[in-house]
């Protein structure tokens, strides 16, 4: 049976947190999963699967080339101060005690540490010079929480508890005395070193020891059967009034021997090295940060958003993404590196993959070189919940692309559906760097406020009921007849790019095309110009192409039969062939 020894570190590829099992006796941790295969993240998860849902997963990592986490995090800390007769003797007769004037409290001291305050093992303490000069160390033994309860029985608490870890209560002496209540003094940020290790109550013997040294000498030692108010006691006091949650973290008070039992009182100092051992957990160690050292506390703060990235999940975290425009999209160069430069530009509900089938059919690998990205929002680009897209957006994002790849002329665009809405605001911004353009199915522009209004209410669709709640629609005006009765692999590739879009990025794609509401003035493209289009595509007609061309002085378009409006899906031969031809004009 394996006894998990939780250890929470970042997975040096994903640059996610983990759960692993450490393994003293080669210092290495083997990362955990769920039995289906999906990673843990957090203890949390942990406590609310159980150990039967849980499997060692993938190699084992040194556990020195990770970064450690503390064990849990994100709560406050509920603490428990004078619960060992001696360290309540010595913490009353140090003149440092402003709660009540007996050696042993009657009722529990009950205070909270702040969730800022939590610190990995190994992790440095700031010093606050400026904020205390009594900094004070507190070996202690917290308790996690595995169910939620309200008044909870002192017989029926430990049927509560889940298991334990290494806490360091670490104390600004004068601001616990000061403020006549212990938060101020027990919140400094770094002041709460924790783990390194989580372990189930299961696999630990009923008595545990703490001991605690202070580079290298023995401090504290004690058991839990010295506590004053027992775990179980602790339990109740705290549930009687509120409910306790999985997950909560409490630290159950420290044994005689801190700085301030001293005569005179000895504090911590810079270089100090604090180490705390739980049978069973370990050993958290520590040291007191140099005087000129920095506060990191406020800069992984603000590293942390309550605005998450939309669609940044199918990359793992940006695995793979390219910063373009200073935003990660996704990006890929293909084909050889000399050839003259193809820039393709997907549309609405769709990705750069669409375009793999045309590139197939011309072997353009080995004539060109292909520049292929998702748009914000779409396939693997992830979209920030603050960026307003807008074909203004897609085309400086395409100008980003040009810069990446260092085109500084003579490209190919070649575009499709609202796509072709991207590349011509780009050729009219950028009419050095545009030599051809391809323009499979351009709308209207500006927008006929019907279809305005049409993207709107797709939009609003898709944030409330998903992308199966539109696709049906999608497939059946995007596509012919003859499309539909006599090409299901088609009709299945347009299915397969719908369903594939996360639906808060599609809906942000329909706002920016239902705001193409301003004429772009094609008139001042340069670029040759090639228009494609379908007999039955509602969304760009040919007698839409047809105006395109006389605007943009280019030959007549072309119309492929039995086609709507996917017309790499529905006919790449037709697409093909007429590509090919202007290509080599």
């Amino acid at each position: 049976m394996i006894i998990f020894r939780y250890i929470s570190f970042v997975d040096p590829i994903t640059r996610s947190p983990r759960i692993g099992n450490f393994d003293e006796s080669s210092s290495s941790i083997q990362p955990l999963s769920f039995v289906s295969g999906t990673p843990i993240s957090n203890l949390y998860q942990v406590i609310e699967a159980g150990e039967e849902r849980i499997r060692p997963d993938g190699n084992a990592l040194a556990a020195s080339s990770v970064k450690v986490l503390a064990p849990i995090t994100g709560r406050d800390i509920l603490a428990v101060g004078k619960n060992y007769s001696e360290h309540a003797k010595e913490f009353n007769s140090s003149g440092y005690d402003s709660s009540d004037k007996v050696d042993i409290p009657t009722h529990p001291v009950i205070f909270t540490k702040r969730s800022t305050s939590i610190i990995a093992n190994g992790e440095e303490i700031f010093l606050h010079s400026e904020f205390t000069s009594s900094p004070d160390y507190e070996g202690e033994i917290g308790v996690i929480v595995g169910k939620a309860g309200f008044r909870i029985s002192e017989e029926d608490a430990m049927d509560y508890v889940w298991g334990y870890t290494i806490i360091n209560d670490m104390t600004a002496r004068e601001r616990q005395r000061d403020h006549k209540q212990f938060f101020i003094g027990k919140s400094p940020d770094t002041y709460c070193p924790m783990g390194p290790l989580a372990v189930a109550a299961k696999d630990l013997p009923k008595v545990l020891r703490l001991q605690t040294h202070v580079n290298g000498d023995l401090k504290q030692n004690a058991t839990t059967q010295d506590l004053i108010f027992s775990i179980p006691f602790l339990i109740k006091t705290i549930s009687e009034g509120q409910t306790l949650q999985p997950g909560d973290v409490l630290a159950t008070g420290t044994p005689a021997g801190v700085g301030i039992g001293k005569k005179p009182p000895v504090f911590l100092k810079s270089g100090d090295e604090i180490t705390i051992s739980v049978t069973g957990l370990g050993s958290l160690t520590n040291k007191i940060a140099l005087l000129e050292s920095t506060n990191y506390t406020v800069e992984r703060i603000e590293s942390q958003s309550s605005i998450p990235a939309t669609n940044l999940s199918k990359s793992i975290n940006g695995i793979g993404l390219t910063r373009i425009n200073n935003k990660p999209l996704y990006y890929q160069n293909l084909g050889t590196t000399v050839g003259p430069p193809i820039i393709f530009i997907h549309g609405l509900g769709s990705t750069l993959e669409c375009w793999n089938p045309l590139i197939s059919t011309l072997s353009l690998t080995n004539s060109h070189s292909l520049h292929l990205f998702d748009l914000e929002g779409h396939g693997l680009s992830p979209t920030s919940p603050l960026s307003a897209l807008s074909i203004s957006s897609f085309a400086a994002d395409t100008k980003g692309v040009f810069e990446h790849a260092g085109i500084s002329s003579g490209a190919t665009i070649i575009a499709h559906s609202m796509g072709c809405l991207v590349a011509l605001a780009f050729a009219i911004e950028n009419p050095t760097l545009v030599k051809k353009l391809i323009l499979l199915g351009p709308p209207p522009s500006p927008l006929p406020e019907a279809a305005s209004q049409d993207s709107h209410a797709r939009a609003t669709t898709v944030r409330t009921k998903g992308m199966a709640a539109v696709v049906d629609a999608v497939v059946t005006a995007g596509t012919s007849e003859h499309t539909k009765t006599k090409n299901p692999i088609a009709v299945a590739a347009v299915r397969l790019a719908l369903m594939g879009q996360d639906p808060e990025g599609y809906a942000k794609a329909c706002s920016a095309l239902a705001g193409a509401a301003q004429a772009l003035d094609v008139g001042k493209v340069n670029a040759e110009t090639l228009l494609i289009t379908g007999d039955e595509d509602k969304v760009s007609p040919p007698q839409l192409c047809e105006k395109y061309a006389r605007e943009l002085r280019a030959r007549e378009p072309v119309v492929l039969s039995n086609v709507g409006h996917w017309h790499v899906f529905e006919d790449v031969d037709g697409v093909s062939a007429a590509v090919r031809g202007f290509l080599g004009a």
